[in-house]
């Protein structure tokens, strides 16, 4: 028996809180790596470095990246409340993830294979000007990382923290769209920490090699972080179970004693929100309301489907 639906019309609007805040700082960001891509390009032109060239199409990368992100925001606004999606386009952020994870990828295989080979064969380096641009891009970077906000964890993915009064407290963190944008952003940040680092060595240590020898730790590094932000999103878009909210509704739903949960499937279907389906054999003095009832307690879930047998 299906339980009755107090509230019949409802959305299927699940975008994050901040969504709008996030792609007003991602559209910042993409703005600013396309002005530092464009300044590298060029001074690359006139000064003859193939170095700065080679920074400024790997930033290119980058800004391509980051429009897929700002791309992600304004679609899944704009189709927010499209017939055509069944849970909305919460996880619209989560498929630019997933795409900008394969980009960082890419990014990282190159920045190795260039590394590896420079470090074979060694060129010449205009250790000045190069140091110079290298510089400018981390200022860059460090700006881009504010506007995005350090405090969005590019590695940690909070979805079940509670506030004294125990209702959820979702960082941006959940938000895989802005995610993939700040590791990005680290991404580039760190590439010129190490440039700075081996150019400053180059120019006045004379160790030529060290520069190709960052370049193959931080492709190793951004080779991380990119598989990591990818099996995040994958999960997501494959519908992975979240085991914390389904063994929640489990105790919910079985610690009375008069129901026994059959079918159970929890997914993400928004930065911050969850959708459910439980199918449940319980006595007669349970029907589906009952079980709605026992579920308010899980705020993660925005969207409940309940099915009730009698036993």
């Amino acid at each position: 028996m299906q339980s009755p639906n107090i509230n019949y019309l409802h959305d299927h609007v699940f975008l994050g809180s901040a969504h709008d805040e996030n792609a007003r700082r991602t559209l910042w960001v993409v703005a600013l790596t396309v002005v530092m891509m464009v300044g590298e390009i060029t001074a690359g032109y006139v000064t003859g470095s193939m170095a700065l060239l080679a920074d400024g199409f790997h930033m290119a990368t980058h800004a391509g990246a980051l429009g897929i992100a700002a791309a992600a925001y304004a679609y899944a606004k704009r189709n927010a409340s499209s017939q055509r999606f069944s849970f909305g386009t919460g996880k619209v952020g989560d498929l630019g993830g997933f795409a900008s994870a394969l980009i960082l990828g890419m990014v990282s295989l190159g920045i190795g294979v260039e590394s590896v080979m420079r470090l074979l064969q060694p060129t010449d380096v205009q250790f000045g000007t190069a140091t110079l641009i290298a510089i400018a891009g981390l200022i860059v970077n460090i700006v881009s990382a504010l506007l995005l906000g350090h405090g969005h964890s590019h590695g940690h993915d909070h979805d079940h923290h509670h506030d004294d009064h125990g209702h959820p407290h979702a960082p941006h963190g959940n938000d895989n769209n802005l995610k993939s944008a700040y590791v990005h952003v680290l991404a580039d940040a760190l590439t010129s920490v190490l440039a700075i680092a081996a150019l400053l060595a180059g120019r006045y240590l004379g160790w030529v090699w060290l520069d190709p020898a960052m370049g193959i730790v931080g492709a190793l590094v951004i080779a991380r972080w990119a598989w990591t932000l990818m099996g995040v999103t994958a999960g997501v878009l494959l519908d992975q179970t979240d085991a914390h909210v389904a063994e929640e509704i489990r105790q919910l739903v079985e610690e009375p004693g008069d129901a026994t949960i059959t079918d159970l499937h929890v997914w993400r279907v928004g930065p911050q929100a969850h959708a459910a389906i439980v199918s449940v054999l319980g006595a007669a003095t349970a029907d589906a309301d009952t079980i709605r009832e026992r579920l308010q307690p899980v705020h993660e879930i925005r969207h409940l489907t309940v099915e009730f047998r009698p036993a």
